[in-house]
C-alpha cells in the first residue's frame, strides 16, 4: 500500500511528510522545494493487541508507546503541482507519473490564505480554488489516458465484442485500476458501455472523474488551520467538498515530534496533550505554549489522524495480528507482527499474505481472544489476532 501527498507548491506537504515520517527532507518556503518524490515510512495508530493479554507488543517493524502501536506503511510526498500538469506545464508529466503508484491521495491544503495558486505569498487567496484545480488535472490526466486511442480503442471493442471492463482495466493497468474497480464505477453511476463510440468528450470526462475517485480517493489534510483565516477557510471548505476533510497543524506536529526524540517532552503522536520532562529555553516553552493552544482549540494536531482516517477509512484497510497461543515468537517476541489487509478479506487471504505455504496448506484458524477454530472464510476484523494452523 502507498499513499501519495499532493498539493499545490508551498502548502506544508513536505512539512506535513517529515512529521509524518520524520525522514530528514528540506522544507523550504518557495515552490518546487521538492522536485524527486521522497518516500518514507508513516504509521497507523491503533491500540496495541497484547494490551488485552497484559503485555507489551515487540515489534520487528513500527513501535508501541503507552499501550499505542504504530503500524507502517509507504508515503510518498511529490513535486507541487500547478495548473496545467496534465499538459506538462511545471513538473507535470513526472508528478503524474510518480503518483501512478499511489492507491490513495492526502491532499494537502493551505488553509491560511497566504500563498496564491503558484505558490507566492498572498492575502486572503481562497484554498478551495487549490482543490478544484487538483480535482481538475487528476481527471484531465485519466481523461488524458483514454481520449489518446479513444476512438480506435471504442471502435475495437464494439467490433471485437470485448468485454469494456477488461479493456479498460488493461488500458489503465499502469495506474492499478482492476476490472473490478472498471465494474463498480459503471454500475455504480449507471455508465452505458454498449456502444463506446457514441461516447462524447463530455461522457469520456465524466466517466475519467468517476474512476479517478474511486480508484485513487482522496482525503483533504485542510493544513495551517493555526493561521489567522485558517479556521474560517477550514469551516468554508468543509461546506464546499464531500471529501473526507481533517484540520491539520503539520508545523506544530513537527515540532512536537522532535522535541519528543529530542527527550524535551513526552508525546504520543495523534494525542491532545504532552509533557515537558526536561528545562526549556524561553523560546521553546513559547513554542509549546502555542502549540498546545491549538491542540485544545481541535484535539490534537490532525496529522495521525489524517493518516488513520486515509488507511482505515478512505482506503478501508483493517490492522490484523498473526498470534500464536503464547502470543511470542520462537525468540520470545510478543506480537512482532501486524499486517494491513483490506477490508472483506478472510482468514484464508491472511494466511496467503504470511507465506504462499501456509495458504495452500491451510487448515483452519484459531482466534486468539475466542480460543475458537474459525474456517477459511471467516472475514477478518479490526485488530483480529489469528493463528492459522496448516497440515
Amino acid at each position: 500500500m502507498l499513499l501519495g501527498l499532493v498539493g499545490r507548491p508551498n502548502v506544508g506537504k513536505s512539512t506535513f511528510f517529515k512529521a509524518a515520517t520524520l525522514a530528514d527532507v528540506l522544507i523550504a518556503n518557495y515552490p518546487f522545494a521538492t522536485i524527486k518524490p521522497n518516500h518514507g515510512m508513516a504509521y497507523v495508530k491503533i491500540e496495541d493487541l497484547a494490551k488485552e493479554f497484559g503485555k507489551v507488543s515487540n515489534p520487528r517493524e513500527g513501535y508501541v508507546k503507552k499501550g499505542w502501536r504504530f503500524v507502517p506503511f509507504e508515503l510518498m510526498d511529490v513535486a507541487g503541482l500547478v495548473e496545467g500538469a496534465s499538459e506538462g506545464k511545471g513538473l507535470g508529466n513526472e508528478f503524474l507519473n510518480d503518483l501512478s503508484a499511489a492507491d490513495g491521495f492526502i491532499h494537502v491544503v493551505d488553509m491560511s490564505g497566504e500563498t496564491d495558486h503558484e505558490g507566492k505569498p498572498s492575502q486572503n487567496y481562497y484554498p478551495g480554488k487549490d482543490i478544484h484545480v487538483i480535482e481538475r488535472e487528476l481527471d484531465l490526466w485519466y481523461a488524458g489516458i483514454l481520449k489518446k486511442t479513444w476512438k480506435t480503442f471504442a471502435r475495437t471493442i464494439e467490433m471485437q465484442h470485448s468485454n469494456f471492463a477488461e479493456a479498460i482495466a488493461k488500458q489503465f493497468s499502469g495506474l492499478k485500476v482492476s476490472v473490478d474497480d472498471v465494474k463498480h464505477v459503471v454500475l455504480k453511476n449507471n455508465i452505458n458501455v454498449e456502444k463506446p463510440t457514441s461516447w462524447t468528450d463530455e461522457n469520456v470526462m465524466a466517466f475519467s472523474r468517476a474512476l479517478r475517485k474511486y480508484t485513487k480517493p482522496m482525503i483533504i489534510a485542510a493544513n495551517k488551520v493555526d493561521r489567522p483565516q485558517g479556521h474560517e477557510n477550514y469551516e468554508r471548505i468543509k461546506k464546499e467538498f464531500d471529501y473526507p476533510i481533517v484540520a491539520c497543524f503539520a508545523d506544530g506536529e513537527l515540532s512536537l515530534r522532535q522535541a519528543d526524540k529530542a527527550g524535551l517532552i513526552d508525546y504520543v503522536p495523534g494525542e491532545k496533550e504532552f509533557h515537558i520532562v526536561k528545562d526549556l529555553t524561553d523560546k521553546q516553552k513559547s513554542a509549546l505554549d502555542s502549540i498546545k493552544d491549538i491542540l485544545k482549540k481541535y484535539g490534537s494536531t490532525g496529522v495521525q489522524e489524517v493518516l488513520n482516517k486515509a488507511v482505515f477509512e478512505v482506503l478501508g484497510y483493517i490492522a490484523v495480528f498473526p498470534a500464536g497461543a503464547k502470543l511470542a515468537d520462537s525468540k520470545g517476541n510478543v506480537l512482532p507482527d501486524c499486517y494491513l489487509m483490506k477490508k472483506g478479506s478472510t482468514a484464508l487471504d491472511f494466511a496467503y499474505r504470511l507465506h504462499t505455504d501456509i495458504g495452500n496448506s491451510f487448515v483452519k484458524a484459531i482466534h486468539i481472544r475466542t480460543k475458537q477454530a474459525v474456517g477459511k472464510d471467516y472475514v477478518l476484523k479490526h485488530r483480529d489476532g489469528l493463528e492459522i494452523m496448516t497440515k
